[in-house]
């Protein structure tokens, strides 16, 4: 991803890091050692105000005094040497405070060459200056107090500047160090939070591909948790819009080309029926007539007299219910109710439901592997439809008596195709087979109880959802399909 939120964490992260360890590191380089400096020399006159104390006090044998200058000597790096009005050494530091009092003497005596002077603070009694002999540079303070008193305390200033060069250079090692364990350590904690908000990011575009089964399974309690329970939502908002609008959106378009032909198919309707019903009512009739005379006086006769009757009424029967359901078809009555459902299954469903009788008479069917193919239509409708296929396929189903369904997705569409082996159909005779009680071979549609209207229903329902259906000849038999609005596209 190129511009990835998790990358961009991790640069802004590094890049702050970077200017903060920078600036830290300018700021140490140009003030640290003035720092060091400045606290060198308040510790200094500290130790001024210790020996003014003691001078005061006549304190200088004190064990406690001793100590305290000791210690501020030794943690400080500073030579100290103090003697009274009588030039007798009253204390001396344990790091070589004794070679300081030549120092004192020559300060005391203003004959001391240094180098160059740089005085910080003074009084009367003390002066605190930056010097430099020897080639190296001291922090240094000496006076004579009102009781006699001489002292003077020195640090060298080189241990200052190289204190403050090696802090910095420690910082800006432990600073790199840092910046790179820190931008590890973002990396992974912005991995665990742009995880939901790429499993967000996955779920909007399945949406946007009006894919709605996938769901947000997230389980944090914060911001992106409550976004993932409003995209589930938004999902099945939308899923539910969507059905209502692919309804109305067909029963619009169907409305559009209703109208003109309803007066022409009422008058073909009733003129079909006639010539449909005129057959068994006849033979109804007259067998009936027959019984009535008595022509068929032993019960074996009569017995095949009821079952004629019985069996033509019960063919009325069902042609009058396909007559209904597509006279409702046909007339708008029956809309199809889009929904998204799994096609493979539904097909495989109905096949396994129609061996039973394929097998009974000898004929094998026969579905390869299919994906879960989802598409928008009516499922009640659609299983109508494929029945319809099936059964046709089973009946005139000859030669090796093979019946085979396949399905392929291509361009939005499932294309679903059932081919049974058997006769050709004659060439002019494939546009008609839609026609409401055409019949290409009426002796075998007669002989299984066919009325001439199933493959109408089928031509109503796909109109109704206004998808594509057909008809082709193959070279050792006939495959029927017709297609669906694809889901998962």
């Amino acid at each position: 991803m190129k511009h990835s939120i998790k990358k961009q964490f991790a640069l802004i992260f590094i890049i702050l890091m970077t200017s903060i360890i920078f600036l830290c590191w300018l700021v140490n380089t140009l003030f640290l050692e003035n720092y060091y400096i400045k606290s060198k020399t308040n510790v200094i006159y500290q130790a001024y105000l210790s020996i003014k104390q003691a001078g005061e006090n006549n304190s200088y044998e004190s064990e406690e005094f001793q100590k305290e200058l000791e210690s501020v000597c030794s943690k400080n790096n500073i030579s100290a040497y103090v003697m009274d009005a009588n030039s007798d050494m009253k204390y001396v530091s344990t790091n070589g405070g004794d070679r300081l009092e030549m120092l004192l003497f020559g300060y005391l005596l203003g004959y001391t060459y240094v180098d160059d002077v740089t005085i910080v603070r003074e009084d009367e009694d003390y002066r605190i200056q930056y010097t430099k002999r020897n080639g190296g540079g001291f922090l240094e303070t000496y006076g004579r107090l009102t009781s006699g008193v001489a002292f003077i305390m020195s640090t060298p200033l080189e241990s200052i500047h190289e204190s403050a060069q090696l802090a910095n250079r420690f910082f800006f090692y432990v600073g790199i160090i840092g910046t790179l364990l820190g931008g590890i350590i973002i990396w992974l904690v912005t991995g665990r939070v742009t995880k939901p908000i790429l499993s967000l990011n996955e779920l909007s575009e399945k949406m946007v591909h009006l894919d709605f089964d996938a769901k947000y399974e997230g389980k944090a309690q914060n911001e992106i948790g409550l976004l993932g329970e409003n995209m589930n939502k938004l999902s099945h908002s939308l899923e539910e819009n969507i059905k209502g609008l692919k309804s109305a959106n067909n029963e619009l378009m169907r409305d559009i080309e209703k109208k003109d032909k309803i007066d022409e198919m009422r008058r073909e309707f009733l003129s079909n029926v006639s010539h449909e019903l005129k057959t068994p009512i006849a033979l109804i009739q007259g067998y009936a007539e027959a019984l009535q005379e008595g022509i068929g006086e032993d019960p074996e006769s009569r017995d095949f007299y009821c079952d004629v009757i019985v069996d033509e009424s019960m063919k009325m029967n069902r042609m009058v219910q396909k007559l209904l359901t597509l006279n409702q078809l046909e007339f708008g009555r029956e809309v199809a109710q889009m929904e998204r459902f799994d096609l493979t299954a539904m097909v495989g469903n109905l096949i396994e439901q129609g061996k039973l009788l394929a097998q009974k008479n000898g004929i094998s069917i026969e579905m390869k592997e299919y994906p879960a193919y989802h598409v928008w239509a009516d499922p009640f409708m659609t299983e109508e439809v494929f029945q319809n296929y099936l059964s046709n396929a089973v009946h005139y189903c000859k030669g090796e008596k093979q019946v085979r369904v396949s399905m392929d997705a291509l361009d939005g569409k499932v294309k679903v195709s059932v081919f049974n082996t058997g006769d050709r159909i004659p060439e002019e005779s494939l546009p008609k087979l839609w026609d409401k009680f055409y019949k290409v071979d009426k002796a075998r549609t007669r002989e299984y109880g066919g009325s001439g209207v199933g493959l109408s229903i089928v031509k109503a329902i796909m109109e109704s959802m206004n998808q594509q259906y057909g008809v082709e000849n193959q070279e050792n038999g006939v495959t029927f399909w017709f297609t669906l609005e694809c889901a998962d596209a």
